[in-house]
């Protein structure tokens, strides 16, 4: 073998290392400065360290690459979201119609959906007939505006439901709708608390934080410091609204659905401030690929459904949808207080 060649596997060989360890460091410890190289899957990042391990092997037969190619699979599987669902492998999928019973108990289905203001083909009732087919108890809507809110009203439950629109956010439910915390400004979180047919209250927080930055071109200094400030917005953002869930309603201890469109993967730091009184519903119980968003090619799980400990999530999947650039996340829970739809 040319000293070349080693060379040039060993520098392919401490490529990878360095990218693992950047990696590890990063999507660990979600520093903000570099929030800009977490915005993307860390299978993205794994892709090109196993890139680098296979060119290696081309040039340095023997164990390095093949260790090197054995780390990044182990971290992927144990890193990336994606995988989470490998371990549930014996759960069953949201079905279209109505909700199936778990284990002789019935469950409320709840559905979070980013309409994309209508703007993908979705004429009248059309993407509302289309969530109906779900026959959801709760729907959490972002960009939508308050007559489409209604549409989907109108849709789910023929005039017999409850809604509430606060901006372009918008919660329809099968039952009433005791109340809503007033918001103001450019805030589209909503929150409202729903009275259950047994009797008991549960809350219900739909939110659609700060758009994400999108700029990829990481060689500009300019993209890392736009990244940084915009995850600083959603976390300063969704800490606002678990401070004032925390003052209206008696949090933790009151049942609470959370959900919405947090333009933020599941692996960003923003979702930590909910980790400690929170279910990740897919985390828990999801089923395919769970990624969101964009609906033709999902790389990025935006769209989430939570709920504190008196719920239960027992099927979880991602819908795509033909009216809406996101997929819509469908979850069945269980809950203790309920005795039926």
């Amino acid at each position: 073998m040319s000293i070349l060649r080693r060379r040039l596997g060993w520098t392919l060989v401490a490529a990878s290392l360095l990218l693992h360890l950047f990696t590890v460091y990063t999507f660990a410890r979600q520093p903000d400065r570099f929030a800009a190289f977490t915005v993307v899957p860390i299978w993205l990042w794994g892709g090109a360290g196993l890139a680098l391990s296979s060119g290696a092997f081309y040039f340095l037969r023997g164990a390095p690459p093949l260790i090197m190619t054995g780390i990044w699979a182990i971290t992927l599987l144990v890193g990336a979201d994606e995988a989470r669902v490998l371990t549930h492998g014996g759960n069953a999928a949201p079905r279209p119609g109505q909700p199936e019973k778990h284990r002789g108990q019935a469950v409320i289905r709840v559905v979070t959906l980013n309409c994309a203001l209508f703007n993908y083909g979705a004429h009248g009732a059309a993407l509302p007939t289309e969530l109906a087919a779900w026959q959801p108890d709760i729907v959490l809507l972002q960009d939508a505006w308050p007559y489409q809110v209604r549409q989907f009203a109108d849709a789910l439950y023929g005039g017999h439901g409850d809604y509430r629109v606060h901006l372009t956010n918008g919660i329809v439910s099968r039952w009433k709708i005791q109340r809503e915390i007033p918001k103001s400004g450019q805030d589209r979180s909503q929150q409202v608390r729903i009275l259950l047919p047994g009797g008991a209250e549960i809350e219900v927080v739909n939110v659609h934080l700060a758009s994400a930055a999108t700029d990829l071109r990481l060689w500009r200094r300019a993209a890392w410091g736009e990244h940084r400030v915009n995850r600083l917005d959603r976390q300063q953002e969704l800490a606002h609204i678990c401070q004032v869930l925390a003052q209206t309603t008696p949090f933790p201890e009151h049942p609470t659905l959370f959900g919405g469109d947090f333009n933020a993967p599941a692996t960003d730091i923003v979702h930590r401030q909910l980790a400690p009184d929170f279910v990740d519903s897919f985390a828990a119980a999801g089923t395919g690929w769970g990624n969101t968003y964009q609906r033709r090619f999902p790389i990025l799980r935006i769209d989430h459904l939570y709920a504190t400990r008196h719920f239960v999530p027992v099927r979880s999947r991602a819908i795509t949808t033909r009216h809406s650039d996101h997929r819509m996340v469908v979850t069945d829970f269980l809950a203790a207080p309920l005795d039926g739809r």
